[in-house]
């Protein structure tokens, strides 16, 4: 049987249900709870600073997924390896052909345990990812995706990979209303007003590790000047935008 869909914990462990974060867990849910019949792929996509790593922890967290984060430098046996570890498999096949096998008979253990890889393009441009495809196909289990903003194009070139995708989410930029959360869970003791953190948004094109960035330099200042509350009109630090600073002419 598949899984029952939740509805979201907005209050759950430290993380602010930020509209990604909402948006993720929508297609996660979709996945595993599909009706019979249903292929279980998704892609959760969009650009670098969005926050889907963070996203796709939630969900792990909250479904007791599997989690994978692959790296430029990992090989297919590496993958294997990795997705091993993350089972529980103590003692890996040598082999890639029998790793996989492994993974597939405890996988098909618990068909509704979702799997999350995120950082899914590496795989796809290294040529990789059809052993997603032999895993999902395989065990049946439910697969999500996790990449940039080309990851559906990409994924687009392995037509077998690209038919099975039944769920998509794109990530969106940071708006007011996330600017607030993040305040409030990075920055409790301090009153931050709507206008310094829409600019904060605005400066760091809705990225949220750069809002971030911004409220920690704002939370600073407000220790430095004894202040409780804080707007455009009392602060006067630097607004994070992941520009490097250039030097001026002489």
């Amino acid at each position: 049987m598949n899984a029952r869909a939740q509805t979201v914990n907005t209050g759950y462990g430290s993380v602010a249900p930020l509209r990604n974060v909402v948006e993720a867990y929508s297609v996660a849910m979709q996945l595993i709870g599909r009706p019979e019949g249903v292929d279980g792929l998704g892609l959760f996509y969009g650009h670098s600073g969005y926050g889907k790593s963070r996203a796709s922890m939630f969900i792990q967290n909250k479904c007791g997924a599997l989690y994978l984060e692959v790296f430029d430098f990992w090989t297919k046996k590496t993958f294997c390896e990795k997705l091993l570890a993350e089972i529980g498999v103590a003692k890996p096949k040598s082999t890639i052909a029998g790793m996989m096998d492994q993974a597939l008979l405890h996988l098909q253990d618990d068909p509704n345990r979702l799997l999350i890889v995120d950082e899914a393009d590496k795989l796809v441009d290294k040529g990789m990812i059809e052993l997603v495809r032999d895993l999902y196909k395989g065990a049946r289990i439910p697969v999500l995706l996790v990449g940039e903003e080309l990851l559906p194009d990409k994924l687009a070139r392995y037509e077998r990979c690209r038919n099975r995708v039944s769920a998509f989410g794109l990530a969106q930029p940071s708006d007011l209303d996330d600017a607030r959360k993040l305040a409030r869970i990075y920055h409790p003791q301090v009153s931050m007003a709507d206008d310094l953190l829409d600019e904060a948004r605005r400066k760091a094109d809705g990225k949220a590790s750069y809002i971030v960035a911004t409220l920690s330099k704002v939370a600073e200042a407000a220790r430095a000047a004894g202040a409780k509350e804080m707007s455009l009109d009392n602060y006067a630090g630097p607004f994070f935008t992941g520009d490097a600073p250039r030097r001026g002419k002489l």
